[in-house]
């Protein structure tokens, strides 16, 4: 398999952004991480991110971003949207294929609005177009367990609000090695992401996002809540919506048929 990981930096933002790419297609796949890009950056793990798009390779060449890597608490979503156009624009990227999950696809949804020539299809997963109560209630404990420099406990949050019930069955039993693994130095980068989410609103500009869409999400999310899906899928015209039943925020990675699913919504009509 001609996988073709590699690893990069471009401007952004009056810093430098991170991503991996992988892949030899004509085609660009431009995807953009959730909260957890605060606590660990793309930077090096092209290797061990490919895996999953593997289908994606021979149409596409995958690229997944980091966020910059100067980003002050008091960084809104827009101010990360436009750093995104700005490097992708560096990247001569144009009519790119986009996919967002979770806080990602707040991104998504604002480099749609603002910068349409980059987007030429966009995916929005486990998403929501505005901060919610439910949102407000899980990102702000997870700022608490941050603040209080508590991994382990922000960890454990994590994966109980974000699997299904069948997979926390086998992934409890990992619990007591968590607070020892992927701590990062400090939590600015995690915080300046969270905050950014508090302060999200795009309800009322996404109505013009005028590239084809897919909304994904899952019937049980009990971190952004099912009705952020029907939100942005009552906005976006001409969207489709998949709602995964029985599956929550992490429906990307358990729903065995997640890529195939984008794969094709990226293909038809292409």
């Amino acid at each position: 398999m001609f996988w073709n990981a590699k690893s990069g930096t471009v401007p952004a933002g009056g810093s430098i952004m991170d991503y991996v790419s992988f892949g030899h297609g004509e085609k660009s796949f431009v995807l953009l991480p959730g909260l957890s890009d605060g606590l660990a950056a793309v930077r090096g793990k092209a290797l061990l991110l490919a895996p999953p798009y593997r289908k994606f390779f021979d149409r596409y060449t995958v690229y997944m971003f980091s966020r910059k890597r100067d980003l002050p608490r008091g960084t809104s979503i827009e101010n990360m949207a436009n750093d995104q156009a700005e490097a992708m624009a560096s990247l001569g990227m144009k009519n790119a294929a986009v996919m967002g999950v979770s806080q990602g696809g707040m991104i998504a949804q604002v480099l749609a609005v603002r910068h349409p020539e980059l987007v030429g299809k966009l995916v929005i997963a486990v998403s929501a177009p505005r901060v919610n109560e439910t949102i407000r209630e899980c990102v702000g404990a997870w700022i608490s367990f941050a603040e209080a420099g508590d991994h382990k406990g922000l960890m454990i949050s994590t994966a109980e609000r974000s699997y299904s019930a069948a997979y926390l069955k086998k992934y409890r039993r990992l619990y007591p090695v968590l607070g020892a693994v992927g701590k990062p130095r400090d939590y600015g980068r995690f915080l300046a992401n969270a905050e950014a989410i508090l302060r999200f609103d795009a309800l009322w500009e996404i109505g013009r996002i005028a590239c084809p869409a897919l909304i994904i999400g899952g019937a049980e999310d009990r971190i952004v809540g099912i009705n952020a899906s029907y939100e942005m899928h009552g906005r976006i015209g001409g969207s489709e919506l998949f709602i995964y039943p029985g599956l929550g925020h992490a429906a990307y990675e358990e729903a065995p048929d997640f890529n195939d699913r984008v794969f094709r919504f990226l293909e038809n009509g292409s």
